[in-house]
């Protein structure tokens, strides 16, 4: 089984690594100085304190024949258009996104063609330090990779993926709806990611009781609108947010976000990527003022994300 792993900042280097690891035949698609660096220094990454590179084949142009059983686009979600334009003319069969979004999935495969189109979303976090990968998957009680099929027809690549994913030891799921899943995902991480740029010192943002309180109270805005949408809490537990008193909630948010964990999996791509956020934040406020009224959901935060 060969995969291609399109995109090497954090997600796609560590899925690179972890696939190199367990012997799977890796290519990594990168260009600019994200190249230049990898043809000089290889992809170095960090493992149980010792510095590794990891054995991968480097491309910078993909080829209409170079066929590959799975395409990982690893991406942000601003410039997974333009990716997909351009694995449209590749014959590999199936392209993995792994892409925060909220696209509708058909206008992807319109781009690329119908039926290749496998969404997913990452378990990881994490940056570089000094040009070394620092980086981890999250706990599978967190949130393991996810993934779905769009068509029935796909079962049998699902299956591999699983095969796939569980050889090179990354936790995943799959889920009926990856639309659903992402939407509920997005109104998690939104108002985490709101409360590091709303906060007078982002990397102490746990420090801000009052930063919390108001990002709890989003939480649980979040998460009743949806069900009042009529969509199913994807994973269930995130049910957790609708009935948890708001100073317990608060409390241990405060906790995460000082913990190791917030660190590596909050804070680290909040301010890395507010682009890709604040992007993501319009789209969620816009998707439920579309679909709904009176939820009050958008009370500061749309002139927050304007600052």
């Amino acid at each position: 089984m060969r995969v291609l792993i399109y995109g090497a900042g954090v997600i796609g280097s560590l899925y690179a690594a972890l696939f190199a690891e367990a012997g799977i035949p890796t290519t990594v698609y990168a260009r600019g100085e994200r190249l230049a660096e990898l043809k000089r220094e290889g992809l170095r990454y960090r493992k149980n304190g010792h510095c590794r590179r990891a054995e991968i084949t480097l491309l910078s142009r993909l080829r209409e024949d170079d066929v590959y059983d799975f395409i990982f686009l690893a991406v942000r979600e601003m410039q997974a258009r333009a990716a997909l334009l351009e694995l449209r003319v590749n014959q590999s069969p199936t392209i993995v996104t792994m892409v925060n979004t909220l696209q509708d999935y058909a206008d992807w495969e319109e781009l690329c063609g119908t039926g290749r189109i496998l969404p997913a979303f990452p378990g990881a976090g994490g940056g570089f330090e000094n040009g070394i990968l620092e980086a981890a998957l999250t706990p599978r009680l967190v949130q393991p990779t996810t993934f779905a099929v769009l068509r029935p027809e796909q079962r049998e690549e699902a299956r591999h993926l699983k095969r796939l994913f569980r050889r090179a030891g990354i936790p995943c799921q799959q889920v009926a709806d990856m639309r659903c899943w992402q939407l509920c995902h997005l109104a998690l991480v939104v108002p985490l990611a709101d409360a590091y740029y709303e906060a007078k010192s982002p990397a102490y943002a746990g420090e801000e009781s009052a930063l919390m309180d108001r990002t709890a109270r989003r939480l649980r805005r979040n998460m009743r609108a949806l069900k009042r949408r009529g969509i199913s809490l994807s994973p269930a537990k995130l049910q957790l947010f609708c009935f948890c008193p708001l100073p317990l909630l608060a409390m241990a948010l405060r906790l995460v976000y000082r913990s190791r964990f917030g660190a590596l999996f909050m804070y680290r791509h909040s301010m890395k990527a507010p682009d890709e956020m604040r992007q993501l934040h319009r789209q969620l406020y816009a998707f439920l003022r579309k679909t709904g009224r009176g939820t009050q959901l958008l009370d500061k935060r749309n002139n927050v994300m304007k600052a």
